[in-house]
């Protein structure tokens, strides 16, 4: 088991490595990330990050892609009078926006303020702010607010305390959380 251990924390030292130097990277090459932004492992910004921008405060989940071009082109250009087709876009994620891990995000959209964007969805559209949108293509699933009663209805209580050190907070969800599963429809 301690074998497994060292060699875990090597792996994932390994990859948060990996990452801050991609990331420093993609800010060198004109990626505009605001202040508290959080991207997890395994995010592209794509080949042309100069056309990404992220607002402050908000969190892209593990393996999130940014679509700034449409990569097909390349096969359409060699089709008898699209030669010359050209196909780049910017990518807005305004502030206090959440991303899922998965998901696709196509050039020429904007996220507004305060949205989530659910896991593995594919977005071709731009989403209003206050908004949660999900799904292969994502669409509109409801407002931010609406999302935020039905967490407020599902929230755990305990103590707060307990957030400033994780392993404290899994022992007593270990220990505590019941086991309650949502009913068959």
């Amino acid at each position: 088991m301690m074998i497994y251990k060292i060699l875990n924390k090597l792996f994932t030292s390994f990859q948060d490595f990996q990452h801050s130097v991609y990331l420093k990277t993609c800010l060198q090459n004109g990626l505009k990330l605001g202040k508290n932004v959080v991207a997890r492992n395994g995010v592209s910004f794509g080949s042309e990050p100069f056309l990404v921008e992220i607002g402050d405060n908000s969190r892209i989940g593990a393996g999130v892609t940014f679509v700034t071009h449409a990569g097909t082109i390349v096969n359409i250009r060699n089709l008898k009078g699209y030669e010359e087709v050209r196909n780049f876009g910017h990518i807005k994620v305004g502030k206090n926006c959440a991303i899922g891990s998965g998901s696709t995000i196509l050039q020429n959209v904007e996220i507004g303020d305060n949205c989530i964007l659910g896991a593995n969805s594919v977005l071709s559209e731009s989403m209003p702010e206050h908004t949660v949108y999900a799904g292969n293509p994502a669409k509109y699933v409801c407002e931010i607010e609406d999302y935020a009663d039905v967490l407020k209805k599902t929230t755990i209580d305990y103590p707060l305390e307990l957030e400033r050190d994780k392993k404290q907070l899994n022992q007593w969800l270990k220990q505590n959380l019941s086991q309650k599963f949502k009913t068959v429809r």
